[in-house]
């Protein structure tokens, strides 16, 4: 890392941080860091899932599927993303949960990046959750 400028590997990098690229919870000097949008690489064994749905959800998000299958759950709504680059987007007040069919990884994005919705037992990132 020099300055404003970071090079990395989404799937090394992601791996250091429970996913997380991008968001309030870097170091202020680092270049990832942002109140203003949060990313993620989330790499998922089948069956993995998320421990508890988001309630009170006060961010935008997009989850975009990079690879296998992944299906979001969504109040009266259940979406799966099957092909490369079907994605998802939910807004503010929305709230949702998770679960991938098969080994997948997704490209989620969030806006704004705001702490407090980390889930219990390790999931998710620092201020973050797992979706």
């Amino acid at each position: 890392m020099s300055g404003e400028v970071y090079v990395g590997n989404a799937g090394v990098d992601a791996a250091l941080d429970r996913g997380w690229l991008l968001g309030h919870f870097k170091p202020p000097e680092d270049p990832r860091h942002s109140d203003d949008v949060e990313i993620k690489w989330g790499v998922h064994p089948a069956g993995d899932e998320r421990a508890e749905w988001v309630r009170g959800e006060e961010r935008t998000a997009l989850l975009v599927l990079i690879s296998g299958r992944f299906r979001v759950e969504l109040p009266g709504r259940s979406v799966l993303l099957a092909e490369p680059g079907d994605y998802v987007v939910w807004g503010k007040g929305v709230d949702h949960s998770w679960r991938a069919e098969e080994s997948s990884t997704v490209l989620t994005v969030r806006w704004p990046s705001v702490p407090g919705y980390r889930v219990p037992d390790g999931e998710g990132a620092p201020g973050g959750d797992g979706a």
